[in-house]
């Protein structure tokens, strides 16, 4: 009789303490190869249709400090062993083999973040796009033409067209992947502000306002300064005066500005140059954030048709000609 109860309590205390040592190992952080933190972490990319056995192997190869076999153990023995997702992941030190699984199991997979900048022309979003670490790069070798014609808008000019913002997208996810969410997101921003327009806009299509809001953004930088300026600007749209404003100009220079602007190139006709041209340019010339989408589409009723820079960032408005030379003499020449 004490043979047999022996038989029947020594395999229940080993059954005890080894599931005791399973919740310990659960918990206890797994060991990661030298050199691992959290700005470092441990890549692992796990391919779609991979079994649990394979995942496991994988792990163990990348360098996850637990033998294929126990984790694939605990793996079928969690139950969860058919919902771990495929993709790119990282693991930072700390990792447990609790927290791995669900992280495979959540899908968590490692994010990048890009952001693109109010006020820059589509090189400068091209080159940040491109110089982006750990995207793919799709882009290489295509004209901006073909990449509107790769994320979706072939034969619209890509300028303005990418809504300034930080964007998260998956480590590895392809360049253009980031410029789709960006056209996309300036689309609905536009299509939004256009139906909250002014009804005495003189704008006739969302397409002007985003060349509006483009030039307000490259005007000024001050908040206050944005719908006054739109108000000039809608102003002398409406009586058919041109708008006469710098940015087109040097816009239209592109690469040949040198960062001064001289009376020569005020004086030189391009599609772009608002003084020697009537109404808006053909296109944006930036990309505009939402408080210059806003700014051209509601613009603050003045009678204001003229505006000079302080120096300071602020802007000063004028209704007259008269004033406006003053103003000019005050801010402009005098410095």
């Amino acid at each position: 009789m004490r043979i047999l109860k022996l038989l029947v309590v020594y395999p229940l205390i080993l059954a005890v303490l080894a599931a005791a040592v399973g919740m310990w190992w659960l918990q206890q952080p797994l060991r990661l190869p030298a050199g691992t933190s959290a700005q470092t972490p441990l890549d692992v990319t796990i391919v779609p249709g991979s079994s649990a056995q394979s995942i496991a192997q994988t792990l163990a190869d990348a360098g996850i400090g637990a033998p294929a076999e126990l984790l694939y153990a605990w793996f079928r023995l969690s139950g969860e062993s058919r919902d771990m997702k495929a993709g790119s992941y990282e693991f930072a030190p700390g990792t447990t083999p609790r927290s791995l699984l669900s992280k495979l199991v959540r899908g968590e997979q490692a994010l990048r973040s890009i952001t693109l900048v109010e006020g820059w022309n589509v090189r400068q979003v091209l080159q940040a796009v491109r110089s982006a670490p750990d995207l793919k790069q799709d882009l290489e070798g295509l004209s901006q033409a073909d990449i509107m014609a790769l994320i979706g808008y072939p034969g619209r000019h890509p300028e303005g067209r990418f809504f300034p913002d930080t964007y998260r997208v998956l480590k590895n996810a392809p360049a253009s992947s980031v410029l789709r969410q960006a056209a996309k997101a300036m689309e609905d921003r536009i299509a939004q502000a256009w139906a909250q327009r002014d009804p005495t806009s003189p704008l006739k299509a969302p397409d002007d306002a985003l060349i509006l809001a483009s030039i307000i953004e490259k005007e000024t930088g001050l908040e206050s300064d944005r719908r006054r300026i739109g108000g000039v600007f809608s102003n002398r749209l409406r009586i058919g005066m041109r708008l006469q404003t710098d940015p087109t100009v040097i816009y239209g220079l592109g690469e040949a500005f040198d960062g001064n602007l001289r009376r020569s190139d005020l004086d030189r006709d391009t599609v772009y140059n608002t003084y020697t041209r009537a109404g808006l340019p053909p296109t944006p010339i930036a990309m505009p954030g939402m408080a210059s989408i806003m700014a051209a589409v509601q613009p603050l009723t003045t009678n204001s048709i003229y505006f000079v820079a302080r120096g300071d960032g602020s802007s000063q408005f004028s209704a007259t000609l008269e004033e406006h030379n003053a103003a000019v003499r005050r801010y402009i020449l005098r410095r």
